[in-house]
């Protein structure tokens, strides 16, 4: 694996303790230490054997059984810059007969100096990847360091689902669909791109965009039930948002938001406007949303059908009690643990969920 242009910028905002309060905290959960010794785990997805696959955003892919992290080689080149690097990755629904793993990176390859969002897919042999493809690599390249997404989900009809952030440049690409980022994207397994996708025969448009008006989406997650796909995204100061994503549809960045910029200024007055999508809930001030799962198990009794999103801000796992697609509850879980990068429920039913700097828990209902 070749690592290029090593630099990582880093924007440090003020946190705004306060806002912390606004979600009470549930002291009834505790957790264990599963996986140790991570410092960003971007992703993790479990094999058929429940053994894991996880990511590093610095590069690295590991493969943890029998109580060891082994690493894998055989990835593409990361461009490691900013929020970008190795990213997210999720197993083929059928995993067990084709061997597909897929997963998104920023990539230099490409158009122009820098890099920009990738997704891939490849097999694994042994502590090796093989049959590597790309398929999809999002262009121009940027050097930029904001806002690469990147998520992944599978529908139940097999159509690969992912997001890729705006990178930045949030007053040309988001609301341009002949061009890539601050989009949801969706194609077939092997890439193609399906022939219904809302533009595909729009000319000039960028064909696998499923919908757009994203800033920075870097939680996805089918619906256990609905079989609709949900995300969250980041705002800039406020406006942090959950949506499910329509066919086509246009979800307002940066024309419309419930946010503000970092310096308190306003870049909009409006939060709403005729063919832009309203939120499902938003979070203001920001709680910077990564990860995302829902409860879909016993193991947690009344906490079933919960939506679990990780604040890397206020460092907490944040669960959402819905009803009728409305957010009418939040409790903080695990508080203070640290930033919470990614969730995953396990074959056995259990919450997992990748901290920085800890490394992979389980979640633990007392």
């Amino acid at each position: 694996m070749k690592i290029k242009l090593p630099i990582i910028g880093l924007i440090l905002v003020s946190i705004l303790t306060c806002a912390q309060d606004k979600n009470p905290t549930n002291t009834k959960n505790t957790y264990e230490v599963i996986v140790e010794g991570l410092s960003i785990p971007w992703g993790f997805t479990f094999l058929p054997d429940g053994t894991m696959l996880i990511t590093e955003k610095s590069g690295q892919l590991f493969h943890f059984k029998d109580g060891k992290k082994i690493e894998i080689s055989g990835l593409p080149e990361i461009y490691l810059r900013g929020q970008g690097g190795l990213m997210d990755i999720t197993l083929h629904p059928n995993y067990k007969e084709n061997g597909w793993i897929y997963f998104s990176y920023a990539s230099p390859e490409g158009e122009g100096e820098g890099g920009n969002t990738a997704v891939g897919r490849a097999k694994l042999n042994g502590n090796s990847l093989v049959d590597f493809e790309v398929l999809y690599k999002a262009n121009p390249n940027s050097r930029k360091g904001q806002h690469f997404g990147s998520r992944l989900a599978f529908d139940n009809d097999g159509y690969l689902y992912f997001s890729i952030g705006e990178r930045g440049d949030r007053d040309v690409n988001p609301q341009d669909i002949t061009r890539d980022c601050g989009k949801i994207y969706r194609t077939k397994d092997d890439g193609t791109i399906p022939t219904d996708n809302p533009f595909y025969d729009v000319e000039n448009a960028k064909k696998a965009i499923y919908s757009y008006g994203h800033r920075n989406p870097q939680g996805m997650i089918l619906h256990p039930k609905s079989g609709e796909i949900w995300t969250h995204e980041h705002g800039p100061k406020g406006g942090d948002e959950i949506n499910i994503i329509k066919k086509g549809k246009n979800y307002g960045w940066p024309v419309i938001s419930y946010g503000v910029n970092y310096s308190g200024t306003k870049f909009t007055d409006l939060t709403e406007k005729e063919g832009m999508e309203q939120p499902l809930h938003f979070w203001d001030p920001s709680i910077a949303p990564s990860g995302m799962a829902f409860i879909d198990s016993d193991k947690y009794g009344d906490w079933n059908g919960n939506l679990l999103v990780g604040s890397l801000k206020f460092q907490y796992l944040d669960m959402c009690t819905l009803k009728d697609n409305k957010v009418i509850k939040e409790e903080r879980l695990l508080d203070g643990i640290g930033r919470v990068r990614s969730i995953e429920q396990g074959p056995d039913g259990y919450i997992y969920v990748g901290v920085e700097n800890l490394g992979i828990v389980k979640l633990i209902k007392k």
